[in-house]
């Protein structure tokens, strides 16, 4: 008896191994997928400030994960004077599963990611010495930090990391309580 319960569960233990790992993520349906995205964050993810839709492109898989999940539960896209996030947090809810999910995000780290176009003059030494702030999440070279659930900052849009950190500091982002993500900005 107990060989057979051993057997059974080794049984079930492989089978459950075999269907998480039976998925590899989709790019080609991920493609069919991102034709919505592309409206707003261009064909190639570079972004489009009319539209106010920030880059895709560069930004690490798990990161794009984080933020799909939170619009799709309200932690983002929600808040009183976020109006781009209220327009993203529908799409976000159109992604019928995890797999069309993770096809998605699949298919939109293979994009390769471009430098931004630097559209905001500012004083760059001056811009320095403010990073030193954000190294300890963020990182020496801006390349993120997925332990904290930092994003990668270089090759980001100006205009859009300018936005983000103002509606940080006015609670339009991080401002919900179920956002600790959000909270440690």
């Amino acid at each position: 008896m107990g060989f057979r319960i051993t057997t059974m569960l080794l049984t079930s233990v492989l089978i459950l191994a075999h269907a998480s790992a039976a998925h590899a993520s989709d790019t080609a349906a991920g493609k069919a997928s991102y034709a919505v995205c592309a409206t707003c964050h261009g064909r190639s993810g570079e972004g489009k400030r009319a539209m106010n839709a920030p880059k895709l492109a560069g930004l690490a898989g798990w990161y794009l994960k984080l933020q799909l999940e939170a619009f799709k539960s309200g932690v983002r896209g929600t808040a009183n004077g976020d109006t781009y996030g209220m327009q993203m947090r529908p799409m976000a809810t159109t992604l019928a599963s995890a797999t069309a999910e993770d096809d998605l995000i699949a298919y939109i780290v293979s994009l390769p990611a471009k430098p931004a176009k630097a559209t905001i003059a500012g004083d760059i030494e001056a811009g320095r010495v403010q990073y030193e702030a954000c190294v300890a999440c963020h990182g020496q070279n801006a390349e993120g930090n997925q332990q904290l659930s930092s994003p990668r900052l270089a090759g980001q849009d100006d205009w859009y990391l300018l936005r983000q950190i103002r509606n940080f500091n006015t609670g339009v982002r991080g401002g919900d309580p179920g956002d600790t993500v959000g909270m440690q900005m």
